[in-house]
């Protein structure tokens, strides 16, 4: 695959820059076949696409702005790939999109069940550290008895750290990933021909 030469601003009479109304991603294959994994014994419509392809779209959309709908410009020679017709290729494309989106979604509700089951084992360790830790405070034990309350109680909160985290932080990426590919799952495929 060359290089992509996606949406570029144009410039308005005034010398202000305006952004095109798509966002395009645009390939130069030798053949439709290039986009697919050759190992996938799918039907054409129903193969995966190859991870060099994935990564470079992928790659690409990501710097086009959020709210731009995305068109995926693949230039074919005449005679490359014959059998691919634009549908074809459109409905692979929006096909794998859609079920990364659909991954992406299951990761996240796998993510909540475990961040649930998480903070509930954090919160007995935190509980049960807390307990200990004013069970010292009241046995008076001195300094050692002291540094080993606090222990206890920097414990419990390092305990309870993962899961929260994992609530308030990690399903955020996976969120945008989503996003992204339910973008590229909608985007309008347009396949060129040209002879050479």
């Amino acid at each position: 695959m060359d290089e992509p030469r996606h949406g570029r601003q144009r410039m308005s009479e005034s010398g202000t820059a305006r952004p095109r109304a798509v966002g395009r991603i645009e390939l130069t294959l030798r053949d439709g076949a290039q986009l697919f994994n050759t190992l996938d014994p799918f039907p054409f419509h129903e193969k995966d696409l190859s991870a060099d392809a994935e990564r470079f779209i992928v790659e690409w959309a990501q710097e086009l702005a959020k709210d731009q709908p995305i068109e995926i410009l693949i230039d074919l020679p005449s005679r490359g790939g014959k059998g691919n017709t634009a549908q074809d290729l459109a409905a692979a494309i929006a096909g794998w999109f859609t079920a990364r989106a659909r991954s992406e979604t299951r990761a996240m509700q796998a993510l909540f069940r475990d961040a649930r089951l998480a903070f509930a084992i954090g919160v007995a360790v935190l509980s049960g550290c807390l307990f200990v830790a004013w069970r010292l405070s009241e046995a008076s034990g001195g300094p050692f008895g002291r540094v080993l309350q606090e222990s206890f109680v920097i414990v419990g909160w390092v305990v309870i750290w993962r899961p929260a985290e994992m609530v308030l932080y990690d399903w955020l990426p996976m969120v945008r990933r989503r996003t992204l590919y339910r973008r590229l799952a909608a985007a309008r495929v347009v396949v060129n021909r040209s002879v050479e």
